[in-house]
């Protein structure tokens, strides 16, 4: 009996890259002009920007690897329709803040990671607005791309909780954003700032890139974290739940941090102070 086929993470760079531009190129056609935007039960806006980025993707996608399902915020669940099917999957959104877009507040982006066994293996998050590109592979380490200019990226290295810059974001659900609340009280009455930029992907991608100190969020998909989880391990941060048990791509809550913050803001969360 053949063993499975192996894959090296760094082969999807070029196709991940080509479908997030193309995609971008998609959101900024539309940016700031006429599209039609309906509301999801508990779960935010959607535009038919959203819905042409996300096919753009898996076009090209779907061209690179036949063999890949798929995982799309917009689409849902798709096993390849190859008879020969890996074990590869790609996680999509493909317009993380679409309530900034929108509105017209430019920060929102394209998050696209590759799953290979059960295990994330590739993320990009591109950010089209500014032409940032957030690439990460499994063992190869975090780079942000500006045109034709490659930079890795490292955590920071603030230590304590009270020189930290932190960011997060709140739920559609009104009815449990006491909670939330109550956590980001306890949290601002310690750290320097917190921002809530409106899109979890580039609240990871900012703390990969050392902007951030921490992020944390509840009432997550898949899709807004898979690419960014990964951004934030290769440049050496640390992820995991409010509790600072290990993540996984179907937890509903994530903690993030350059790694000497993390404990003290999982005691900051405690869940007896922030009920899940």
């Amino acid at each position: 009996m053949k063993g499975k086929p192996s894959l090296k993470p760094e082969s999807l760079r070029t196709p991940m890259m080509k479908a997030a531009h193309r995609a971008g190129g998609v959101l900024l056609r539309y940016f700031q002009r006429t599209f039609e935007v309906r509301e999801k039960h508990q779960a935010g806006l959607v535009t038919n920007a959203d819905l042409e980025s996300e096919a753009a993707i898996i076009r090209v996608l779907k061209r690179a690897r036949p063999d890949f399902g798929f995982l799309a915020e917009e689409s849902g669940q798709t096993p390849s329709s190859r008879p020969d099917a890996s074990d590869g999957r790609w996680i999509i959104d493909p317009l993380d803040g679409t309530t900034n877009f929108v509105h017209g507040f430019p920060m929102f982006c394209v998050s696209i990671a590759a799953e290979w066994q059960g295990q994330i293996v590739a993320g990009l998050i591109h950010h089209p607005v500014l032409g940032d590109s957030y690439w990460a592979s499994h063992g190869g380490g975090a780079w942000l791309h500006q045109g034709l200019r490659r930079k890795r990226m490292k955590v920071s290295k603030t230590a304590r909780l009270r020189d930290s810059l932190l960011t997060t974001g709140f739920t559609y659900r009104r009815r449990e954003l006491h909670a939330e609340m109550e956590a980001f009280e306890r949290l601002s009455g310690i750290a320097r700032a917190i921002r809530r930029p409106g899109s979890a992907a580039l609240d990871l991608a900012y703390t990969a890139r050392g902007v951030f100190d921490g992020f944390w969020e509840r009432n997550l998909a898949p899709w807004d974290m898979a690419a960014g989880w990964l951004l934030v391990e290769e440049a050496g941060g640390k992820v995991t739940d409010f509790l600072g048990a290990d993540f996984h791509v179907s937890s509903r809550e994530i903690l993030v941090s350059n790694g000497l913050l993390h404990d003290s803001m999982s005691k900051t969360l405690k869940p007896q102070n922030c009920p899940i």
